[in-house]
């Protein structure tokens, strides 16, 4: 079987480990790549400068003493003396463009070998001849080229130690952010008693970094909220144990009012503001965080029977597919409950309750949920018109509220949405019983 071109999925799988580091969005994997880039460039960048100064200075300096030794042997030339063994006339190793230089009377020097040995000549004109001196440049290449191995290991041990450094220094901030983040994703989810705490934070006198000012900015954020919540919720459940005394009162003197359209008028709102009264003790208690759930293990279809039942409300439960769940039975029932009254409420018959293993449904025919909801969620004393009501908004909006709340406290999770034919859907996923 042979190989042919790799298609854009294969070649993405086969990109380099740090190209797809740098490209996963990752701080830590960025900055280490950035780190090591820019060590290699300035590794490159000063082996490179302090390679060309210390060449120059080398061949300079043989250079100089290569001339040095040439006017020497002019001297000895003019004078009739012994030339000295480095010096030669017309020497056949001699470079061509030397010696052509020296033929034209001018003198000059260039790199070349002699005996396959790297050497300095220096020419100059006698007698139409080219007079020349050699000087040995094996040292001096030898110690250019130790040189540039230093460089090469000494870059490499400096990129390496730069990179243990900087990838640790940065791995302290990215942890700290990465805590901040946790921190900041449990207050989102509801704890409000999550602080990142940073030790930074504790001494004013330490200059403190940008991430602990974060950090005191998440946990100052954090406790005005939780102090608002919680002034919130003592405030709506003293407002409803206020209520209940009077109302209680007012409930016995409805009852002693004498037969008629008034006074049944009467009962019907001291009954919705008693309602009222109740779903707001129901909503300060879930608020509190301190109701405990009594799980045992139940058949969910028996259970939604159950609910319709108790709800009084008119709806047609169908049982796909019996399942034993674990679920805190009154609380469940207060959910469906809820859920069938929200439907009759604000949506159109036929109400229908299905099962289908650990999962339930309440559908309705009606318009369905609205946008507002099915973004964010139910809001409190939030409610609105509807074309199936005649335009007006009947309910205060806690219903789903205290749904969503006791399907938390049960560990199910409850999910709005709408039907494509039509309707609002409910849908509670309930966490299995023993089989």
């Amino acid at each position: 079987m042979t190989g042919g071109r790799r298609g854009p999925r294969a070649w993405r799988r086969g990109r380099p480990k740090w190209f797809r580091l740098a490209r996963s969005g990752s701080l830590y994997a960025k900055f280490t790549l950035f780190l090591a880039v820019m060590c290699c460039i300035v590794a490159a960048v000063l082996g490179t400068l302090v390679h060309v100064i210390v060449n120059r200075q080398t061949v300079h300096q043989a250079r100089s003493e290569a001339l040095s030794r040439l006017d020497i042997a002019v001297r000895s030339y003019v004078a009739g003396d012994r030339l000295r063994p480095e010096a030669s006339l017309d020497a056949p190793e001699l470079p061509d463009a030397l010696r052509k230089m020296a033929l034209r009377g001018e003198r000059g020097t260039a790199l070349g070998s002699f005996d396959g040995e790297p050497a300095m000549w220096a020419a100059g004109p006698a007698d139409g001849k080219a007079l020349t001196v050699k000087i040995a440049y094996r040292r001096s290449a030898e110690t250019i080229d130790g040189l540039d191995r230093a460089i090469v290991v000494s870059s490499a041990l400096a990129i390496v130690g730069t990179l243990v450094v900087g990838v640790f220094a940065v791995s302290r901030v990215t942890r700290r952010l990465h805590r901040t983040a946790d921190v900041a994703r449990r207050i989102s989810a509801g704890d409000l008693d999550a602080r990142v705490g940073d030790p930074r934070t504790a001494d004013l006198t330490r200059q403190q970094d940008e991430v602990a000012a974060v950090s005191a900015a998440l946990d100052a954020m954090a406790g005005t909220l939780q102090a608002r919540l919680q002034s919130e919720q003592r405030f709506t459940a003293d407002v409803a144990h206020e209520l209940r005394t009077p109302l209680a009162g007012l409930q016995a003197s409805s009852d002693l009012l004498p037969p008629g359209r008034p006074t049944e008028l009467v009962r019907d709102r001291v009954r919705a503001l008693r309602l009222l009264t109740e779903d707001l003790l129901e909503i300060s208690r879930l608020d509190s965080l301190t109701e405990r759930a009594d799980m045992d293990a139940h058949r969910l279809g028996r259970l939604a029977e159950r609910a319709v039942r108790a709800s009084g409300l008119p709806a047609e439960v169908r049982v796909v597919q019996d399942a034993c769940v674990m679920t805190d039975r009154r609380r469940l029932e207060r959910v469906l409950g809820n859920l069938l009254s929200n439907a009759h409420r604000h949506g159109l018959p036929p109400v229908v309750v299905a099962v289908d293993g650990p999962v339930i449904t309440v559908r309705d025919h009606g318009e369905g949920y609205p946008g507002y909801l099915l973004e964010h969620g139910p809001q409190r004393f939030r409610t609105e018109p509807t074309v199936a009501r005649g335009g007006q908004g009947k309910g205060h909006g806690l219903g789903l509220t205290i749904a969503v709340g006791q399907a938390r406290i049960i560990g199910a999770e409850l999910v709005f949405s709408n039907d494509v034919g039509g309707g609002a859907v409910s849908t509670l996923r309930l966490p299995l019983g023993p089989r």
